[in-house]
């Protein structure tokens, strides 16, 4: 986190740290950065292993279901058509539009897979494509009715970007993440024992469709608060949860909190690089996360055809 804070087209050594004005840039623009890569990264890794069990789904993923496009259609529309919050909840604005439209998509994903029970991987994938479509349609609209500075916010934004984080930005994103990760660990023991399938997690004493609405309503939280100030960052959800099985094995009690940590460090990494790659630009950290998880997504489905 030090080393992450510490790059970008400026370099800050220990020694700038006590000048006062290398000191408020790092204090003030880079540390909050960094802080919110790591909540980010960390809420995106848990979501998708949310995703994964709930749906016992290998390629269930915020992105690839739809989700976080579901987000950001709905922080589109915050920032392009005009509503008057009161002063309070100014700074939530957009994070309570992002985690409706989260929460919408989950319910739509969650009805699909319950009435087809049966329903393949495939059948899933192209209901996130479909869901994926209309949202950027009503994003392409939505980009067309804005302004200028409208346009390139929601541009930016698409693309995933954590340059505007602040210590307002922060605190408000980790009033939600943090305690979203906390109700995640603390059902861990239910993710496992639905994986045995419905009837059997119901033979057990889980209340599944309680259990179910719970980790949809932790789900959408989690990846609205990270769509809501980071834009859309891709496949973290996907990669993470995956490498971290194959190394811990399935049992969520070990997944999810060795997920959060990876995700957090894979995105710290990454916007490092986003930063010092084409300095003294910097490269929307989503195109990185999307060169990473693209082709891991393609051997992913190469492996799973050949596995069956």
């Amino acid at each position: 986190m030090l080393f992450g804070a510490s790059q970008g087209a400026l370099k800050i050594s220990f020694d700038a740290l006590f000048d006062e004005e290398y000191r408020d840039i790092w204090l003030n623009i880079r540390l909050p950065r960094v802080l919110l890569a790591v909540l980010v990264g960390a809420a995106l890794a848990t979501a998708g292993v949310i995703m994964q069990g709930l749906f016992r789904n290998p390629m269930a993923d915020p992105g690839l279901l739809g989700v976080s496009s579901g987000s950001a259609l709905m922080v589109g529309v915050a920032i392009v058509l005009p509503f008057s919050f009161p002063v309070v909840l100014v700074l939530y604005e957009q994070m309570m539009f992002a985690i409706a439209g989260s929460l919408v998509v989950c319910t739509i994903i969650f009805l699909i897979t319950q009435r087809h029970r049966d329903g393949s991987m495939m059948q899933l994938l192209l209901a996130g494509i479909a869901i994926n479509a209309l949202c950027g349609a009503a994003i392409g609209i939505l980009s067309y009715i804005g302004d200028e500075q409208q346009l390139r916010q929601l541009t930016l934004w698409m693309m995933g970007n954590l340059g505007q984080a602040q210590w307002p930005t922060l605190l408000v994103a980790s009033s939600f993440i943090l305690p979203a990760i906390i109700a995640t660990t603390s059902l861990a023991g239910t993710l496992n024992l639905l994986q045995l399938g419905d009837e059997e997690a119901h033979y057990l004493g889980v209340n599944v469709k309680r259990k179910r609405q719970q980790l949809l309503l932790v789900s959408s939280l989690l990846v609205g608060a990270a769509v809501s100030v980071s834009g859309i960052i891709g496949f973290i959800g996907l990669v993470i949860p995956h490498l971290i099985r194959m190394t811990t094995g399935a049992n969520h009690r070990w997944l999810i909190p060795c997920s959060a940590l990876a995700g957090a460090c894979l995105l710290l990494m990454a916007d490092t690089l986003a930063r010092t790659l084409v300095q003294p630009a910097e490269m929307p950290v989503g195109l990185l996360t999307s060169l990473l998880g693209g082709p891991y997504f393609m051997w992913l489905i190469l492996r799973n055809r050949r596995i069956t």
